[in-house]
């Protein structure tokens, strides 16, 4: 008996190339780390599943908005295997990954108004600089620049 819901495999990795624009050689990438499982045939060749195309397609997205792999195996290892992910399994990732991107927007916001006002200043004064860190101070709240990373500047 057939499952309507079960994923069909048939699709070559040429075609899924084709399909997503990827060379082979990122699919066979993609695939040890993970992110596709694709099944193979009598003969040994891969076979993907339609709904292959959309993960590598999210995982190029991804990629460019810069999630890391591990990221990005993260979230598509909540997706169901036993049936194509539909539209409530995708908004779930897209919930979890705005949050990020919204963070991220934040604070290059706050960094580019950083940026401006040091370009402006010309560093006539040190005393009002937004990023001078005198005798390192900042470091006792960890690694990084603080300041750059949204802690509050410190004054005399």
């Amino acid at each position: 008996m057939h499952d309507r819901h079960l994923v069909k495999r048939g699709l070559t990795i040429g075609y899924v190339s084709e399909r997503t624009g990827l060379p082979q050689s990122a699919i066979r990438y993609y695939e040890d780390e993970g992110l596709v499982t694709p099944d193979r045939n009598e003969s040994g060749h891969r076979r993907y599943a339609r709904a292959d195309i959309r993960r590598l397609s999210f995982v190029m997205i991804s990629q460019g908005l810069g999630f890391s792999i591990a990221e990005i195996r993260e979230a598509l290892r909540t997706l169901p295997e036993h049936r194509t992910p539909n539209k409530g399994d995708w908004a779930r990732i897209s919930r979890k990954f705005g949050a990020v991107l919204d963070d991220r927007i934040t604070q290059m916001q706050a960094l580019r108004e950083k940026l401006d006002g040091c370009i402006g200043c010309g560093c006539l004064s040190l005393k009002t600089c937004a990023l001078y860190n005198k005798r390192d101070r900042i470091s006792r709240r960890g690694a990084g620049p603080r300041y750059l990373m949204g802690d509050p500047v410190e004054t005399d």
